[in-house]
């Protein structure tokens, strides 16, 4: 919750429940994927936010999911797997 508030969300904790007030729109930020299913939903947050996201520890999401990014370039989607701050400004300059 607390990658997915770095990029605009509005959740609050009650226990066991979150309770989520919708945001007209999600911001880009560098977010860490915890888990699979949490970093594969970070990525679609960043697909949908304006900017760009970076996702860091991307790990369980390479096991988790076969070509992930590649069936999301499928879909229209810009995204990239890269390994330095460099790639991500050349990516940035690429689709700029």
């Amino acid at each position: 919750m607390d990658e997915l508030a770095r990029m605009g969300t509005n959740i609050k904790v009650e226990g066991n429940v979150a309770v989520i007030d919708g945001v007209k729109l999600l911001t880009g930020a560098q977010v860490n994927a915890p888990d699979l299913r949490a970093g594969a939903a970070l990525v679609i947050a960043g697909m949908a936010a304006e900017g760009y996201t970076i996702v860091d520890e991307i790990g369980y999401i390479q096991r988790g999911y076969e070509n992930f990014e590649e069936k999301l370039q499928g879909l229209g989607a810009m995204i990239e797997k890269v390994d330095s701050e460099r790639d991500v400004q050349k990516f940035k300059l690429k689709v700029g």
